[in-house]
C-alpha cells in the first residue's frame, strides 16, 4: 500500500529543449512534467507497466487544467506534489502543484480527470480491487488536507456590464 501520510511527489529538471525564446519553461512542458508525475502516481496505485500489460489496463486523461503561476527557467529543479481530490469506481480526480526544488510557493498548479480503461476495448473499466484500495487509501489521507488552492477554477472573462446612457456602445 502507498504511504498515505505523505503526498506523492515527482522530481525533474527543466531541460534546455523545454525552454522558449524568453528563457522560460514552455507552456506545453508544464503539462509534460505533470504527465510524468501522473505516471509516477499510476505506478504508486499499483499500475506499473508490467501490471498494465498483464491486465490490459491503463489510465487515460479525460481533462486537464493548468494554472501558470510563476516562470521557471532552464536548469531549475522542480518537484510536483500530487493528491487525490476524488474518485469513483473508474475515475480519479487528481490535483498537482509544481514547486522549485523544496520551495513552498507553487510555480504551477494542475488538475486532471483520469479514467481507468480496459485496453482490450478500449472501454472504461472499474479499478481492480487492489488498485481501488490504493486509490481509496490516498484519497482518505488527502481528504484531511486544506482545500487545493487552484482546483475547480473556470477560465473566462468577466461578464460585460451594459453601458448606461444612450444605449450606444
Amino acid at each position: 500500500m502507498p504511504q498515505p501520510a505523505a503526498l506523492p511527489c515527482y522530481r525533474d529538471t527543466v531541460r534546455a529543449e523545454w525552454v522558449d525564446y524568453n528563457g522560460h519553461l514552455r507552456d506545453a512542458f508544464y503539462m509534460l512534467i505533470f504527465s510524468f508525475a501522473t505516471d509516477a502516481l499510476i505506478d504508486l496505485i499499483g499500475l506499473p507497466d508490467v501490471v498494465r500489460k498483464e491486465r490490459q489496463r491503463s489510465i487515460y486523461t479525460l481533462e486537464a487544467h493548468i494554472n501558470y503561476l510563476h516562470e521557471i527557467k532552464e536548469g531549475a529543479q522542480v518537484r510536483v506534489d500530487m493528491r487525490v481530490l476524488g474518485h469513483d469506481a473508474k475515475r480519479l480526480h487528481l490535483y498537482l502543484e509544481m514547486f522549485a526544488g523544496d520551495g513552498g510557493k507553487p510555480l504551477a498548479a494542475g488538475e486532471q480527470m483520469l479514467l481507468h480503461v480496459d485496453t482490450g476495448g478500449p472501454r472504461a473499466a472499474a479499478f481492480d480491487p487492489d488498485v481501488a484500495a490504493h486509490v481509496k487509501a490516498l484519497a482518505d489521507a488527502h481528504a484531511a488536507l486544506p482545500p487545493a488552492a487552484f482546483a475547480g477554477r473556470v477560465i473566462g472573462l468577466p461578464a460585460k456590464t451594459k453601458p448606461s446612457g444612450s444605449g450606444h456602445a
